[in-house]
């Protein structure tokens, strides 16, 4: 059995993950029992599933439906739009070489509305942007539209006036976007990602070999779940790196960011190990003791 790394994920947050991977269609509401059995493989109790899945159900991420007489949840429609958006951050091969322009999110909010001011900055920071001003953030200008729509589902958009333009500024932009972003904090979460999965492309490679068709269709049952304790946490702790990382071209950055590091170590388990956790999951989902494909 392998080492696994333990990183710093809670139950909600990995059923959030088991969700967006496995549960987003209407055919794919699953039972609280398939829940445990998932947990139970990651390390926790059924007690704290079930806490978690009502905590879930109270902030309105999962809903409970009836099949067959079964009772089951599966993840709200508002929650599957996120879901859909961030595919397109989280499994990115690679990131953003170029900036052709920056876009402005400038908002003003009455102060009688002081929490959808708090609300408007969560989400911006969210999506990447960086803070230039009170009311003022920026961003590189392809976030426009994904901005657009996260901040009219939330019913926000009526708040913020957006422009799209050049940064007329001819000293280096390095210490402009350390001005904007975090960038500090955000490379202490990458250097905690490595110190738990630094080589893991390696060694999942060393496992299983190059070819992920070849390592699902000679895996053994042990190895698919394996894979799946071990990507499913490594997937949870990534995940919400695509939305704090800016996303820059590397030379507005600081030499030694540790962002695309942490983008190709992810990437690497994540071809190997995703489609034999995935099996895995379909087994529990299914009951099915051969090998399902995913």
């Amino acid at each position: 059995m392998m080492d696994m790394p333990a990183p710093p994920v809670r139950h909600q947050q990995l059923i959030v993950t088991l969700y967006g991977l496995y549960g987003r269609s209407s055919s794919d509401a699953l039972p609280v029992s398939v829940l445990i059995s998932m947990l139970g493989d990651l390390g926790y109790d059924a007690p704290g599933v079930r806490s978690s899945v009502s905590r879930l159900k109270a902030k309105g991420v999962l809903k409970s439906v009836r099949q067959d007489g079964v009772a089951k949840y599966e993840l709200s429609d508002t929650v599957l739009d996120v879901f859909r958006e961030g595919d397109r951050r989280i499994f990115a091969a690679d990131r953003s070489a170029q900036l052709e322009s920056w876009v402005l999110a400038v908002f003003s909010v009455p102060e009688t509305m002081r929490n959808r001011r708090h609300q408007l900055r969560s989400e911006l920071s969210g999506l990447g942007f960086g803070s230039v001003a009170s009311g003022v953030w920026i961003a590189p200008a392809q976030v426009l539209e994904q901005a657009r729509e996260r901040l009219a589902s939330r019913g926000l958009v009526q708040f913020v006036d957006f422009f799209r333009g050049d940064y007329l500024f001819e000293g280096p932009m390095r210490p402009k976007v350390a001005e904007w972003w975090d960038l500090k904090a955000i490379d202490e979460q990458f250097a905690e990602f490595l110190d738990l999965y630094e080589g893991a492309g390696d060694l999942w490679a060393g496992l299983v070999g190059h070819d992920p068709g070849a390592a699902l269709a000679n895996s053994t049952a042990q190895l698919r779940r394996d894979a799946f304790r071990y990507y499913i946490p490594m997937l949870t702790l990534w995940r919400r790196f695509p939305y704090r990382d800016p996303n820059l071209p590397l030379e507005y950055l600081p030499k030694d960011w540790r962002g695309p590091v942490v983008r190709e170590t992810f990437q690497a388990v994540h071809r190997l190990a995703a489609p034999l956790a995935a099996a895995h999951a379909h087994e529990l989902i299914h009951g099915n003791t051969g090998l399902v494909a995913p």
